[in-house]
């Protein structure tokens, strides 16, 4: 039953959550991240021997805070890049990491597959709500003062507060606009289909706008679940394989009548969505990920941690919902 099922489910999109480079209680050193990734690839591997067609995309949240920290650091000494250079660096030195990590690996196991990373564009709507009133928080924390002041210096178009945070301090806030579609697909989803295991999309993609007829990148930070949900679309996967830091979904998180979830239909996962179970700042890209790619043609989504990947696929861990 299990080898049909990996057989009629052969092209995937793994989304790799950011603690599988960068993890909390590691220093965030470049060995580390290598380490860190080296671990994480477990359950890639085994799909990639059972037969899998697979796209992976990542997070770079701690890295892409590290290297706006760069920039801050060498005002008036290298030019200021932006934050959508950044993310397309990231990309790069990122996808490396992943690409030799996974191919040495696949080498100790004597399998033969073909491993590249892909610089991304993901296009956005430059009308997106969330341009005129961004709600991604990026970088260090400052001040109220030195905040002002960084901004103005760098070129920042808006600081805010940040929540909870007991010292008052302030960080920069980004737009986050929501994916559309990937302007390299067709070559990603061409390298799928040839047995390439291809990176892409990496910390969401480059967030780009289409401006007569030309495209133009824009300081924004895109969502790498929704990226995820749109790469496995525009891929025609049958399945897209969520990876984060717990093995399952619950309702009702926190509270004495929290539910771990199984396997789950979509109608009855949207119904949990529009309840409000799933926090705008934790779960609740993932699932929304989840329904837009089923609505849109997937078969199944799995959310499960990094682990346990294998397993959920082989339906013995993880949160599954189905079309």
């Amino acid at each position: 039953m299990v080898k049909r099922n990996m057989r009629s489910a052969k092209k995937a999109v793994v989304a790799l959550g950011g603690n599988a480079i960068s993890m909390r209680d590691r220093p965030d050193s470049i060995p580390n991240q290598f380490d860190n990734t080296y671990e994480s690839l477990d359950s890639i591997i085994e799909l990639i021997r059972h037969g899998y067609k697979l796209a992976i995309t990542h997070g770079n949240g701690p890295q892409v805070g590290n290297a706006l920290l760069r920039v801050e650091l060498s005002k008036g000494k290298a030019p200021i890049l932006p934050l959508y250079i950044c993310v397309a660096d990231l990309q790069g030195g990122m996808g490396y990491m992943i690409e030799q990590t996974l191919q040495n690996r696949l080498k100790e196991k004597g399998t033969r597959r073909n491993v590249t990373t892909l610089v991304t564009q993901v296009v956005v709507d430059q009308d997106d709500p969330d341009f005129a009133d961004p709600t991604k928080f990026v970088g260090q924390f400052y001040r109220k003062d030195i905040a002002h002041r960084m901004a103005g210096e760098m070129g920042w178009q808006k600081i805010k507060p940040f929540p909870g945070d007991k010292l008052g301090r302030w960080r920069r806030v980004v737009a986050s606009p929501r994916p559309m579609e990937m302007v390299e697909s067709r070559v990603i989803k061409q390298l799928v289909e040839e047995g390439v295991i291809v990176i892409a999309a990496g910390g969401g993609g480059i967030p780009v706008v289409r401006k007569d007829g030309k495209l133009q990148g824009v300081d924004a930070v895109i969502d790498k679940d929704r990226a995820a949900a749109v790469l496995a679309r525009e891929i025609e996967a049958e399945l897209l394989i969520i990876l984060t830091d717990i093995d399952r979904v619950a309702i009702n998180y926190g509270t004495p009548n929290q539910k771990w979830l199984g396997q789950v239909a979509l109608k009855k996962m949207i119904e949990y969505y529009n309840d409000g179970q799933f926090p705008p700042g934790s779960m609740g890209p993932k699932v929304e990920a989840a329904i837009s790619f089923l609505q849109n043609g997937g078969k199944q989504v799995i959310i499960t941690s990094i682990e346990k990947g294998f397993e959920a696929v082989r339906r013995k861990a993880g949160t599954r919902i189905v079309r």
